[in-house]
């Protein structure tokens, strides 16, 4: 768990200008609101909402956002109230607070009516202010982390089962990757445990008869990307056992059927560099046919931009290759939060920057949603990196 001065730090080190006093008395507020109470784990439950806190500044998010994860949970567990919270820190906290505790009770209704009215309560509270969302995808993903502390099967089966089917999908709808997968991973292990530990048993199989073919392609295509005087920054990875599953029923293929299970992701430092570095690609291995998909060109409706393509690479094995900016690989990764951090250079006061950036999120989101450009249509956003996630008129 942070510590009160490293979670301080943290803040400041993106942000100088952050209201330290303010992160502070959040702090020792929660601190003292949750007192006794613990965790299915045995720990403090103070330590959840500082573990919240510290994901969001992962995303270099405002001080009142973290503010926010900090207190999160005081309206709905504690006596602490939504006066007392405004009064201490401010409208915005206790308005984003009183925004994450509402979606927290949806939790509470029965299954057949909590998945229609979650996605539309999610949907409101991103017209309004995103950062209200981003707080309860941290919170999920903590409480995902720690979910095997729960005793009760039944229980982490309806955890999981509501992660998979509703706050993983939307992470993705938003973009943000890095959330999505680790959701989605979490919550397969505990929906499909033979499933999980079958396709990871075949992995390590695999990872032993195949020797180092990851870090061999690795530098191979850093040698290539060099010589032709590209700097790039080259990983490689297997798919995730969730990943796998997914490909083996869309496809209805058994494991030994799947060829691609190996994924490299080039960051480069321009768009030219990027189509550079394909052409070079393509030049040393063959490319499948109607494996290559352009998202700089035509951009994902959450913004997404990248170039995938996948190739007969080493020891003749197909592997898939992601290529992108250092910007796009932001974004990629935290969606709509690396967006909204970068309007604010990630020291802005969001009232400042919000409200123009949200005209631009709004028009997106609700479009995904509706599938209708007419009704939502807003003027544009006149910060520049807007367009990449700015609907296109109709």
């Amino acid at each position: 768990m942070l510590r009160q001065y490293e979670l301080v730090e943290k803040v400041k080190a993106y942000d100088p200008d952050a209201d330290e006093e303010m992160l502070n008395r959040a702090y020792v507020f929660s601190m003292r609101a949750h007192g006794t109470q613990l965790r299915a784990s045995g720990d403090p439950y103070f330590s959840h909402p500082i573990e919240v806190a510290g994901i969001l500044t992962d995303l270099k998010l405002d001080a009142e956002t973290i503010a926010t994860g900090i207190l999160h949970d005081t309206i709905e567990d504690t006596v602490a109230t939504q006066d007392q919270i405004e009064r201490l820190f401010g409208r915005n906290v206790a308005r984003l607070v009183d925004g994450v505790t509402k979606l927290s009770r949806i939790e509470a209704q029965t299954e057949s009516e909590r998945a229609a009215e979650n996605f539309r309560k999610f949907l409101l509270a991103m017209s309004d202010d995103i950062r209200v969302l981003l707080v309860k995808l941290a919170d999920r993903l903590h409480n995902m982390r720690t979910l095997h502390f729960i005793k009760n099967p039944d229980k982490r089966r309806r955890i999981a089962k509501e992660t998979a089917e509703i706050y993983a999908p939307l992470a993705e709808r938003i973009g943000m990757y890095e959330f999505k997968d680790e959701l989605a991973e979490i919550a397969f292990r505990e929906l499909e445990p033979l499933a999980f530990e079958s396709i990871t048993r075949r992995l390590e199989q695999l990872r032993e008869s195949a020797g180092d073919l990851i870090p061999l392609a690795i530098a191979d295509l850093e040698e290539l990307l060099a010589d032709n005087g590209i700097r790039a920054t080259v990983v490689g990875r297997e798919k995730t056992p969730h990943s796998i599953w997914k490909k083996m029923q869309e496809h209805h293929v058994g494991f030994e059927q799947l060829s691609d299970i190996m994924a490299f992701r080039i960051i480069v430092d321009s768009i030219p560099d990027v189509y550079q570095a394909l052409g070079l690609i393509h030049q040393r291995w063959p490319m499948v046919p109607g494996r290559f998909k352009d998202y700089i060109s035509t951009p994902k409706r959450n913004g997404y931009r990248s170039i995938h393509t996948t190739v007969i690479g080493p020891a003749k094995r197909r592997v898939e290759i992601q290529i992108r900016t250092h910007e796009m690989h932001g974004q990629a990764e935290y969606g709509l939060a690396a967006h909204w951090a970068y309007k604010t250079n990630g020291t802005a006061s969001p009232r400042e920057n919000y409200p123009g950036c949200r005209t631009c999120w709004r028009s997106s989101t609700m479009i995904q949603a509706r599938r209708s450009s007419s009704s939502t249509r807003s003027s544009p956003c006149t910060r520049t990196r807007c367009s990449a996630l700015r609907p296109k008129a109709s």
